[in-house]
């Protein structure tokens, strides 16, 4: 176990969601999907097709790749480099998407980039979320994992101001950009991969990581194989958390639909540019900072499981609005009333886990979580863009993401809070 950092060390900590957080809103959200749908793909509906397809194959990754890695970072010890190393990934492949010009021929590029962006955004948040438990008490999760999320969302915020007033408002004209080319557009995802780069830099310098265990690399995979094989003949004594998981399986895939195809919703069926989807981005993440961080005390005072009960019905309210509503106006209001609960869910979900997960297990605990929110998520994209290419209607497409959230709430009631187990495991 590690030293307890000091408020520096934690503050460190939570710029990565900040950092993070520029992918998010960026690419998957705001604004390179709908620049993909609108002007790399044949159409709106083809390419809101395409880019659930990649979503969903992305998961299908992740959700194989999460417990084998926390496995086998359970067993080296150290976090630091696999957050790192999928960290650079998201760089590399954020930055290349400048290359993705209008088009169909950029098509297989912008989906491939897209693709390995995603992979690099979501394993290395799985190792950065498992850190959390070794750094604060188990009475200031929640607050914790809340001001992280909302660190985050503020940090979105303050990438798509970026965004809008540096590049989409001015045309870029300030570096001399070419808006036939959507130069503009395009240099936003180079200011994703440079924003992301800047503030992941505190954790490494300034948060601690777990000591290395001195197992060589391919001890510690053998040793992690060895430590998933045990955890599945054990599995009874985690039912509870296996409870936990398969609901945070479908609300957490409707979270991750709303998200990935939330911009391609908005610039199909309310015709919205580019810059009101930024703004609509700007206020989103206003209304989802406050939330995670006035829920974080409620997570701490009432408990993670109720957090996460009344963060679903929160959704669930605005989503139905959402798919009903014809104006604008209203999609904007009811799609900034949603975006309060989103983040208390996802902080909540974070420390929840936390509060379960035996102490010698926590990187497999949270490769399992990521396996919850991934090993579905393919349905959740699927299901949007299959039926709206079948019945030519993307309202009728998002309707799939409320059964989701519906079948979640239903699951979380068989959960009990505050248990765990402990089995024995792969000694050092």
């Amino acid at each position: 176990m590690i030293e307890k950092p000091g408020t520096k060390g934690l503050f460190a900590w939570a710029l990565y969601d900040w950092a993070n957080s520029s992918y998010f809103v960026i690419i998957q959200t705001f604004i390179f999907a709908a620049y993909f749908t609108k002007t790399i793909a044949e159409n709106v509906e083809v390419g809101t097709a395409q880019w659930g397809n990649m979503i969903s194959v992305a998961g299908i990754i992740i959700a194989i790749g999460a417990p084998i890695f926390g496995a086998i970072a359970d067993q080296a010890g150290r976090r630091k480099p696999w957050i790192a190393a999928f960290t650079i990934l998201c760089i590399i492949a954020c930055a290349l998407l400048w290359f993705a010009e209008p088009g169909t021929d950029s098509l297989w590029l912008a989906l491939t980039m897209g693709f390995l962006a995603t992979i690099g955004a979501e394993f290395a948040f799985i190792f950065y979320s498992a850190m959390l438990p070794d750094l604060v008490p188990p009475e200031k999760l929640g607050r914790w994992s809340g001001w992280g999320w909302g660190l985050g969302y503020a940090g979105g915020l303050a990438c798509l101001l970026v965004a809008l007033f540096a590049f989409i408002q001015t045309d870029g004209l300030w570096l001399g950009l070419d808006k036939e080319t959507s130069e503009p557009v395009r240099a936003t995802f180079i200011l994703t991969a440079i924003w992301y780069a800047l503030f992941s830099l505190p954790l490494f310098f300034k948060t601690p990581d777990n000591p290395s265990k001195q197992k060589k690399i391919k001890e510690a995979i053998h040793h992690g194989f060895v430590q998933i094989k045990e955890s599945l003949k054990e599995v009874k004594k985690f039912k509870n958390i296996v409870r936990f998981l398969i609901a945070r399986m479908f609300y957490n895939d409707g979270i991750v639909t709303i998200f990935a195809l939330g911009g391609v919703y908005a610039a199909g069926t309310f015709d919205m540019n580019e810059e009101q989807i930024l703004m609509f981005g700007i206020g989103l993440n206003v209304t989802a900072g406050l939330g995670a961080f006035g829920f974080a005390w409620l997570d701490d005072k009432s408990g993670s499981k109720f957090t996460i009960n009344a963060s679903i019905v929160g959704l669930v309210i605005p989503l139905i609005a959402l798919i009903i509503v014809k104006s604008t106006t209203w999609f904007i209001i009811w799609g900034l009333i949603l975006g309060i609960f989103v983040g208390p869910i996802q902080a909540a979900s974070r420390s929840f886990m936390a509060r379960l997960s035996p102490p010698e297990l926590t990187n497999q605990m949270f490769g399992l979580l990521a396996l919850s929110g991934k090993v579905t998520s393919f349905i959740g994209p699927f299901l949007v863009g299959f039926l709206t290419l079948q019945f030519g209607s993307q309202r009728l497409g998002m309707s799939a993401i409320l059964v989701m959230l519906l079948i979640g709430l239903v699951l979380m009631f068989t959960v009990k809070e505050n248990e765990t187990s402990v089995i024995e495991v792969i000694p050092d």
